[in-house]
């Protein structure tokens, strides 16, 4: 390791990344947009005996956009492409490295995720993923670690870069986290740090907000870098007083972070959410809602004026009495009409609320709220109203295909050699299989190197097409397509269906080979003219009558005519 890691050396960039923040009013931002989000649209504001009212259509915008993005069925798909393997080998790599992907999207739950990463980043303005080894997990088979990723919230990461948005190209990132004094103290003995006792908890010289900052955690900073000479990234972790884990080398060619802005800023690594832009249409909605409401509490209702000389006092009660001291009646009270509110500003109430939608992508057609009396131009209008938001999602699969990269990173450096199960190879030959006991397309347990997606030289396309481009339903509906013109035969089709959608598949296969083995026999084994025929030597059953084979009005035909029926 050629880099001088200090405590020093940490806090200066440390307190940096802070300086940054606060230059870009970056926690302010954040925790604004997070109150108008949840709802929490009036916080810190003299009312000044206004009503508050809420009527929170950023949350419904938000969460559509984001739905839209996420919605569909991510599939990651590695292809090894390299002269150096021969394409068997290569096609094992593939299927390995796409069956690892499958059970890491589902262990880490990367669809639920990918949702809170969109919202995130729609809400703040950017969103990470950090991706670490957790040697805790139980992977069965007696091994024990697993990869693991969690989102972090973009104020708790520094680039060293800062007008750079690309993560694998930063000097180093910083990622400041808290735990629990006593646990922490634990944690740095157990990774030979001998300053315990300099693990204190924060004190209120923090710049946040105070209820985060209690007297049972500690700050930590995790730097990471790549070191020049072994060309692995690096890490260590330490507090404002003492390094609690000394540099270690993580054995990575990437930084395990994904970052992602839901739009740019030029030379800034954090973005712009969409919350940001939509809040001053919601105060001004909610002000005027506010506005609205207090007209009609204090004049909506009508008041009655009446003459206290020869009314001594008002009865409200309903058929009640009221005398009056002479003189006519007519005089005597009148009611006056309460105040009309102008029907204008519930218009643009209601204008406001739907262009700012609009604008977004968030129609009414694709909200739901039109009522579907031409299905063709509903479905069209839908379309088009995601077309806005094609580029966040090609942003997310962007990401999502770095996270494949680091997924390939941690597989070949910490997996080591690990059971999987693969089909035995067709080349082996029936009668090698026969004697083994085994049948084409079985699945056997058979030890697998992962270390050899790092020392092969090969290159691995990671392709999301399966968000948009590919699904399950359409591969079933080509297979069908190709089963029902007779292009392919029922065991290529029953070979190719996706996984999950027969039960004992292997089985049917099994039975279908056996059946066309058995037919392709029978066929070899008749006569090349059919065997049915006596003309060429054939012989036909008792009792039934020959079918000619030369021209004109045969016997046969006679017999049909007579009885409609064709003799046994």
């Amino acid at each position: 390791m050629s880099e001088k890691i200090t405590v020093e050396s940490i806090r200066k960039e440390y307190d940096k990344m802070l300086d940054y923040n606060n230059g870009i009013n970056l926690d302010e931002t954040v925790k604004v947009n997070e109150n108008f989000f949840v709802g929490k649209q009036w916080e810190g504001v003299n009312a000044n005996g206004l009503p508050t009212p809420v009527f929170n259509f950023i949350k419904r915008v938000v969460l559509f956009c984001v739905a839209s993005i996420t919605t569909e069925n991510i599939k990651m798909q590695a292809s090894p492409m390299s002269a150096a393997v021969d394409q068997n080998a290569a096609g094992r790599m593939g299927d390995i490295a796409n069956r690892m992907f499958e059970r890491l999207f589902e262990f880490n739950r990367i669809t639920d995720l990918m949702r809170e990463y969109m919202r995130n980043a729609a809400v703040d303005g950017d969103s990470c993923l950090y991706t670490y080894w957790d040697d805790t997990a139980d992977v069965g088979n007696r091994q024990k670690g697993e990869i693991r990723t969690e989102i972090l919230g973009n104020t708790h990461v520094g680039f060293g870069n800062s007008a750079d948005r690309n993560v694998q190209s930063q000097p180093y990132i910083l990622i400041e986290s808290r735990r629990m004094t006593d646990e922490l103290q634990k944690y740095a003995k157990a990774h030979g740090c001998s300053d315990t006792d300099l693990i204190t908890p924060d004190t209120d010289n923090h710049d946040e907000d105070a209820y985060k900052h209690t007297d049972d955690k500690t700050t930590v900073v995790m730097r990471l870098w790549k070191d020049e000479e072994t060309g692995t990234v690096w890490a260590c972790e330490a507090t404002d007083k003492v390094i609690i884990r000394k540099p270690w080398d993580l054995k990575l060619k990437l930084y395990p972070l994904t970052w992602i802005n839901w739009d740019y800023v030029q030379d800034s690594y954090h973005g712009i959410g969409m919350v940001t832009g939509l809040i001053p249409n919601q105060i001004f909605v909610n002000k005027l809602y506010a506005m609205s409401m207090l007209s009609l509490m204090t004049t909506a209702y009508p008041k009655i004026v009446f003459d206290k000389t020869r009314v001594g006092k008002w009865d409200n009660r309903i058929g009640a009495a009221i005398g009056i001291n002479g003189g006519d009646v007519s005089n005597v009270a009148k009611i006056i009409d309460p105040a009309h509110i102008d029907p204008q500003i519930s218009q643009f109430i209601s204008m406001v609320v739907e262009m700012t939608q609009t604008n977004l992508g968030a129609t009414s057609v694709a909200l739901g709220d039109t009522r579907p009396d031409n299905t063709s131009a509903i479905i069209a209008l839908q379309r088009a109203a995601a077309t806005p938001q094609e580029i966040t999602k090609q942003n997310l699969f962007r990401s999502i295909k770095e996270l494949g990269r680091i997924y390939l990173d941690f597989m070949a450096s910490y997996y080591g050699t690990r059971t999987v199960m693969l089909p035995v190879p067709e080349e082996a030959g029936n009668e090698v299989l026969a004697f083994a006991g085994m049948q084409p397309g079985q699945e056997l347990p058979v030890p697998f190197d992962y270390s050899v997606f790092a020392e092969t030289p090969m290159d691995l396309k990671l392709d999301v097409g399966a968000s948009s481009y590919w699904s399950e339903t359409a591969a079933m509906q080509t297979l069908d397509n190709l089963l029902m013109q007779d292009k392919i035969t029922i065991v290529q089709y029953l070979k190719r269906l996706p996984a999950g959608y027969v039960p004992d598949l292997q089985g049917l296969i099994k039975e279908k080979e056996q059946e066309l083995a058995a037919m392709q026999m029978q066929a070899q084994a008749m006569p090349p003219d059919g065997g049915g025929n006596p003309a060429s030597g054939g012989v036909l059953p008792p009792g039934s009558m020959a079918v000619p084979t030369g021209s004109g009005y045969g016997e046969l035909q006679r017999a049909i005519n007579r009885t409609g029926e064709v003799p046994a």
